[in-house]
């Protein structure tokens, strides 16, 4: 499957470019060394997920070379955890994680949550969004696979009470420019297998 979503190649050639750039360092990194840094990146997020104690958490089932391993699980035994299904539009809709066997093949070469879905709006429901991007900049700004189906569901976290977003990387995934487009969503923090790192001061998890 190819990591660009349809909509992805339809970017800006500077999107495309960094893109590319940056799926074929995640291709290179060595099977040992993505599994050691899951597991470092795993427990950067427990850290956090001790320390904020969400009661619900928005994630993601990564593949491929995305980082985080088996993130759902892991999250499970801390809170409620919401995971995106995705919709022909390009849309997001949300179902609980009820374990790995609840997991299924999905579009695109996902693995998406069976059982009840919640609507396009449950994303709003949690007190920590954690999201999938190939590279954050300074300015929170992320730069995802193109489909903008996570700009989509992260508009509709408005304030008060917006949930803190944060995006998993790499390391050396925290860059100092991407490209970016008035739809782009911006994120609070990252958090690679080196710690956590805030972009975004005012995020209601700083307060």
């Amino acid at each position: 499957m190819s990591d660009l979503t349809g909509d992805g190649e339809g970017s800006p050639a500077a999107k495309i470019a960094l893109r590319s750039q940056l799926i074929t360092a995640r291709r290179a990194r060595p099977s040992s060394a993505r599994l050691a840094a899951d597991h470092q990146l795993q427990d950067q997020i427990l850290a956090c997920v001790r320390r904020e104690h969400p009661s619900t958490i928005a994630a993601y089932v990564p593949i491929g070379t995305e980082p985080g391993g088996d993130l759902p699980a892991v999250l499970a035994t801390h809170a409620r955890v919401l995971l995106p299904v995705l919709l022909t539009d390009g849309d997001l809709d949300w179902v609980h994680y009820d374990g790995p066997s609840s997991l299924a093949p999905g579009p695109r070469g996902l693995r998406e949550p069976s059982g009840p879905r919640l609507g396009v709006h449950a994303i709003a429901t949690a007190s920590l969004v954690l999201v999938p991007a190939l590279a954050v900049d300074r300015r929170g700004m992320r730069l995802g696979k193109g489909g903008g189906s996570y700009d989509r569901a992260l508009a509709r976290l408005t304030e008060p009470g917006r949930p803190p977003v944060v995006a998993l990387l790499h390391d050396g995934e925290l860059v100092d420019a991407v490209p970016a487009e008035p739809h782009d969503q911006p994120v609070d923090a990252v958090i690679t297998p080196s710690g956590c790192f805030t972009l975004n001061p005012a995020a209601e998890w700083t307060k």
